[in-house]
């Protein structure tokens, strides 16, 4: 048999070449005989260059300097291809960059992501794609927007600084965005709003440390901005706007750039070429670390089960961990969790327990 596998990231432990690799060493292990083909894949989040940068051959990687969430000094790279530029919004604002007791969402800013943005126009891109994921802010893109040209003011006409907590003192927007008339694209498989139980503060504040109080002050200052923002700059209801409350609000602040959101792991699949893969496959094998409803909306796994599913072609999810047994697309379901016993087990060596599952499902795997 020929065997795809392409997963996404086991977020927090395995990069998606790391996974995949680990899947195919399980099935050689089983099944020797297998043609076991990886195919790392990405959704928008960390990963998302890399994953590009393998598919795209003439593609070439540029260095820039900017400044992580905190304003420090550090280096980012992304990918020119042409006059598309792919960006990372982690490479300046991700996370990762952070000390647990770092994280901050009330502070951290994407300015740093801005300097990566002009860099790209200046530079004489087109087109350019941000792919977000895996931030460390909660600032509705007021960073970038300000790296952009666009300076925020307060009531007494001084310049705000830089975070989430200080944006609803923003009372004026002036300047203009130096954009020169790029396409700008959102690359995001995350549907929320700005704003409410399902926007950018209540649904992902908490990884980022907010918590207690600090969430209903965050999610106010950001609809006082988001209220100025879109009066002075526009369109009104960009807030509302599916996609506007990925990676902390940096969906809004590109709809108000005259930006448009496209589906993260689409692009990465057509720019991989992965129906055709899957065309070639007896097998299809994807994953991620967490396997759960909110992987069927639009997220990697569930683009992969459906391309496999056009192509007739049976598609099986190896997951960190599962809520859920089964899928319309999918002829199985497996967790590391549950072949190990808890996420505690899981975590400790993932890379052992992800090819140990892949083992044991290619052992028991009926053709």
């Amino acid at each position: 048999m020929r065997i795809l596998i392409a997963p996404d990231k086991f977020a927090g432990t395995m990069s998606a070449a790391e996974a995949a690799d680990a899947v195919a060493a399980g099935w050689r292990r089983a099944r020797p005989d297998d043609t076991a083909v990886t195919l790392p894949l990405a959704d928008g989040g960390p990963g998302f260059v890399d994953v590009l940068a393998h598919a795209l051959p003439g593609a070439s990687r540029r260095t820039v300097e900017t400044c992580d969430p905190l304003g420090r000094p550090v280096k980012a790279d992304y990918l020119r291809d042409g006059e598309t530029a792919y960006i990372e919004s982690a490479a300046a604002c991700g996370l990762h960059l952070l000390e647990p007791a770092e994280r901050d969402p009330r502070r951290t800013t994407s300015y740093g992501l801005g300097l990566i943005v002009a860099d790209a126009i200046e530079t004489g891109a087109r087109r350019v794609v941000v792919g977000l994921g895996g931030s460390a802010t909660n600032d509705a893109g007021a960073g970038m927007l300000t790296a952009l040209g666009l300076t925020l003011l307060d009531s007494t006409g001084a310049a705000l600084p830089y975070g989430g907590g200080v944006l609803s003192a923003c009372t004026a927007i002036e300047g203009h965005a130096r954009t020169r008339g790029v396409e700008l694209v959102a690359a995001t498989d995350v549907d929320s709003p700005l704003l409410g139980p399902h926007g950018a503060t209540y649904m992902f504040g908490p990884q980022k440390g907010a918590s207690g109080n600090a969430l209903p002050f965050l999610e106010m200052s950001l609809s006082s901005f988001a209220e100025v923002a879109e009066r002075q700059v526009g369109p009104v209801g960009a807030a509302e706007l599916p996609g506007a409350g990925a990676a902390g609000g940096l969906g809004f602040a590109f709809f108000l750039l005259g930006g448009h959101r496209e589906s993260g792991a689409r692009l990465t699949c057509d720019a991989v070429g992965l129906d055709a893969r899957i065309a070639e496959a007896d097998l299809v094998i994807t994953g991620e670390g967490s396997f759960d409803a909110q992987s069927l909306r639009g997220k990697l796994a569930a683009e992969v089960a459906s391309g496999a599913a056009a192509h007739g072609r049976p598609c099986l999810v190896l997951a960190g961990r599962s809520d859920l047994e089964s899928h319309p697309d999918l002829a199985g379901v497996h967790s590391v969790v549950d072949l190990v016993g808890s996420p505690e087990a899981a975590m400790r060596e993932p890379v052992q327990g992800l090819t140990s599952l892949a083992e044991k499902v290619a052992k028991e795997w009926q053709e």
